[in-house]
């Protein structure tokens, strides 16, 4: 468990780019009385920060380490090149990899992507963060590729961007120790996969309702059966008068006694 019983609450770290606004909104909306605490942290910052429980979930970008966390992937980020306004580039509206060969590339200390050599000329530096290398690339020195959320997160006036076809790519998840899995836990699952109120307060009911179906008696269909003509078996067990009327000892009983 991770946060106090006496006053409970539900902490969620988030990596810049991701905007969480709308499941805080729900939260806030189905649980008054549980305050969410939101924090943003550096995305290589959230294994520790979960680890140590000092937040009960986080948007994380993938990969996780499978082992210790759970993790719902929730969508995939689009791949842009920042550039400045008056780059050739922003003839188009796309950049592929080979386009960006002749470019002096940005590789921050904290890209999100996973690749050791990025395409392009390598720049004289690898910028601290990802919004250093925004500063560099207004100076008009060289390119970034991040994702979109992130040219957006640190616009600039004087930047663009365009779509890179076939770069790398980001996808977001929300993770959590597998080990702590909490109802609170459980709670924002259900609002970031997009249940209904009643489905994610009655987990338990919901879960158990299958049972009781299969469960369920049938007598209807044994009653309705014993009364039937097919069911010759009852007839054996229970009365000789079939047999005795017939006066056949074992083939159908609907022949003539004698023939003419």
């Amino acid at each position: 468990m991770t946060g106090s019983e006496e006053t409970p609450s539900f902490r969620l770290a988030y990596v810049p780019g991701v905007t969480p606004a709308k499941w805080a909104r729900i939260w806030n909306e189905r649980l008054p009385d549980i305050p969410l605490a939101l924090l943003q942290v550096p995305a290589a910052e959230t294994d520790g920060l979960l680890r140590a429980g000092d937040a009960d979930a986080a948007f994380v970008r993938l990969p996780v380490d499978r082992t210790f966390f759970s993790a719902i992937p929730l969508y995939t980020e689009t791949t842009v090149v920042v550039l400045p306004k008056d780059h050739l580039f922003t003839a188009g509206e796309e950049v592929t990899v080979a386009d960006l060969a002749d470019e002096v590339l940005f590789h921050p200390l904290d890209d999100v992507f996973d690749w050791d050599a990025p395409p392009g000329e390598p720049a004289f530096e690898r910028p601290a963060t990802t919004e250093d290398a925004i500063e560099l690339v207004a100076a008009n020195v060289g390119l970034l590729v991040v994702p979109q959320s992130l040219a957006r997160l640190y616009h600039r006036k004087d930047l663009t961007y365009r779509t890179l076809t076939d770069g790398p790519e980001s996808s977001v998840a929300l993770s959590w120790p597998e080990e702590a899995t909490t109802d609170l836990v459980e709670d924002f699952i259900g609002i970031v996969r997009g249940r209904t109120v009643n489905s994610t307060r009655g987990r338990s009911t919901a879960a158990e309702q299958p049972k009781q179906e299969r469960k369920r008696p049938e007598p209807s269909r044994q009653k309705s059966g014993a009364g039937k003509s097919r069911t010759g078996g009852a007839a054996k067990s229970s009365g000789r008068g079939t047999r005795g009327r017939s006066g056949s000892s074992g083939k159908g009983s609907g022949k003539p006694r004698r023939r003419s």
